[in-house]
């Protein structure tokens, strides 16, 4: 197995894996404490979008502490690969309860959502909007308890970031993109409840515009949920922002009113006993179990910070040592001028979330590349009972190779005898090779370039994404255009271009979201590549939901 894996840690199995990446059972060789891993995809490493957004979840889950988010341990990212270290939830997703079992029953569903929308709190406290609130997302431990997990697609509150969630649990707004807002995290928040109360989703359309249209004007099913819990599922489910409960605490208070006046004071103890009982029918699926790795990544998850070649640490229980304080600090400093609409560049978040590099992790793992001798290092490999000195801005992570030559090679000229009248003194004339200009990637053939994806994502915005294969990891050039028509199969009116450069790879996936101008019943794009693929390029189109066949 080639695959990379955090030093310091012995993978057990793997937990689940997806397209960003897979989720592994590992232990920690210095203290046995078990963990969960998540590594980003090497598909995804070479770009810098998704990379980005695996340092941003880091850093927002290193400023969360509470037993309600799981916790993050340490964020590592090395020239082979970046991962996250966090918490391992010995349970299962919520997702695998309602689809094994259907309904939870009232009490347990409350339960479930209280525990999760107190780490749903955390974040909007911090300013931060999850976005993607769902069964998947939402994890039951053995004892009944709930925690939030994956903060993968999570941004700033008043933010723009782009039209992103699961389809079925959207918030209206969500759909044409205004800036995201706590209340459509309370929106998804009481989709998931409605889903534990009935056994099935709130809206489910046939098709991803009848969805849409769902979300966006048909009324709220709240007679499906038992009586005393309308109110929470009509107010949650509002169609207007300003209707539901500003942020997940207020609804969290909401909540716990409702339930003691319908279930008594003791509902939640008998609701955390009813989800204890029903994780306990599937066994197979905790971490501890040892069964076959899942599908997916919702068994365990979620995130932490950044940077090449470098490691933040936050701490392992039982007597792993913790981040030193002035990380957590800047990580917070971090987070705070995010939200404040000062974004720090790539380079100074890297500095801002350093700690170690991966030849001083708190158990010394066998590297495959040998120690450097010289210089030592300044700082002594950490232990459990030492914790590791914060790290020096200036620390070099790999000192320079000592065995470099700082002149020119010492092989001797031809022994060809000087002619008597040269003068002693004068060396032997040499002949420096020629330089030649400094290595370029080598030219690509690209052997395949696809549409994937294309979607409507709002009444007047649509994202599409591109698959490119080439034969090297020389730079490519991608030109997306996009049309509008009214014609099946006919690329239509140009309604706007862009072009993308990717290189360092064989394979890129580039997702790309679009204005729409034009008035046509089909939004089509078109992908091309600059070295030209054998195929030209490829065009998919849609018929979008505002116009009828007739």
């Amino acid at each position: 197995m080639n695959a990379w894996i955090v030093p310091g840690y012995t993978e057990s199995r793997e937990l689940g894996a997806g397209a960003g990446g897979r989720v592994a059972l590992a232990i920690h060789d210095a203290t046995g404490v078990p963990v969960a891993v998540k590594y980003l995809s090497e598909r995804l490493r070479s770009d810098g979008t998704f990379v980005s957004g695996f340092r941003a979840e880091a850093r927002l889950l290193g400023a969360l502490d509470t037993p309600h988010v799981v916790r993050l341990y340490e964020y590592v990212e090395a020239p082979r690969g970046a991962a996250i270290v966090m918490e391992l939830v010995d349970g299962v997703a919520l997702r695998a309860l309602l689809a094994r079992e259907g309904a939870t029953g009232p009490e347990a569903a409350l339960a479930v959502l209280k525990g999760s929308l107190l780490g749903l709190a955390a974040a909007h406290r911090a300013g931060v909007v999850h976005r993607d609130y769902k069964p998947e997302n939402v994890l039951v431990a053995a004892d009944g308890s709930s925690k939030l997990v994956d903060f993968g697609i999570a941004a700033g509150r008043d933010s723009r970031p782009g039209i992103a969630g699961t389809p079925a649990y959207m918030a209206p707004e969500q759909w044409n993109g205004a800036p995201a807002s706590p209340a459509a995290d309370v929106y998804a928040a009481t989709a998931t409840f409605f889903e534990c109360l009935t056994g099935r989703k709130p809206y489910a359309g046939d098709n991803f515009a009848e969805l849409a249209l769902q979300h966006l004007e048909a009324p709220v099913p709240d007679g499906e949920a038992p009586e005393p819990l309308r109110p929470l599922i009509r107010r949650g489910l509002a169609k207007a922002p300003g209707e539901r409960p500003e942020n997940a605490e207020a609804f969290v208070g909401e909540l716990e009113s409702a339930a003691t006046a319908a279930y008594g004071p003791d509902w939640e103890e008998r609701g955390r006993g009813r989800l204890a009982a029903l994780t306990a029918l599937l066994p197979l699926l905790f971490p501890s179990s040892g069964a076959p790795a899942q599908g997916t990544t919702a068994l365990a998850t979620t995130t932490l910070p950044r940077p090449p070649a470098r490691r933040l640490r936050r701490g392992l229980p039982q007597g792993v040592p913790a981040g030193a304080a002035a990380l957590l600090l800047a990580l917070l400093l971090a987070l705070a001028a995010r939200a404040g609409g000062a974004e720090p560049d790539a380079d100074e978040a890297a500095r801002a979330v350093a700690t170690t590099n991966t030849t001083r992790s708190a158990s010394p793992p066998p590297s495959p590349t040998p120690p450097p001798t010289s210089p030592p290092p300044t700082t002594s490999p950490a232990t459990p009972e030492t914790p590791p000195a914060p790290p020096s801005a200036t620390t070099d992570p790999t000192p320079p190779p000592t065995t470099a030559p700082t002149t020119p090679p010492t092989t001797a000229p031809p022994t060809t005898t000087p002619p008597a009248t040269a003068p002693p003194t004068t060396a032997p004339p040499t002949t420096t090779p020629p330089t030649s200009a400094p290595p370029t990637a080598p030219p690509v053939a690209v052997t395949a370039v696809s549409v994937t994806a294309l979607r409507q994502t709002g009444p007047t915005t649509a994202e599409a994404t591109v698959e490119i294969t080439t034969d090297g990891t020389g730079p490519v050039a991608l030109l997306v255009e996009w049309f509008t028509g009214d014609e099946k199969g006919a690329a239509g009116t140009p309604d706007g271009s862009e072009t993308v450069r990717r290189e360092g790879a064989d394979h890129y996936t580039v997702t790309l979201t679009h204005l729409v101008q034009g008035r046509g019943c089909y939004w089509g794009v078109r992908a091309t590549t600059d070295p030209a693929a054998p195929s030209g390029g490829s065009l998919q189109q849609i018929f979008i939901r505002r116009c009828v066949i007739t």
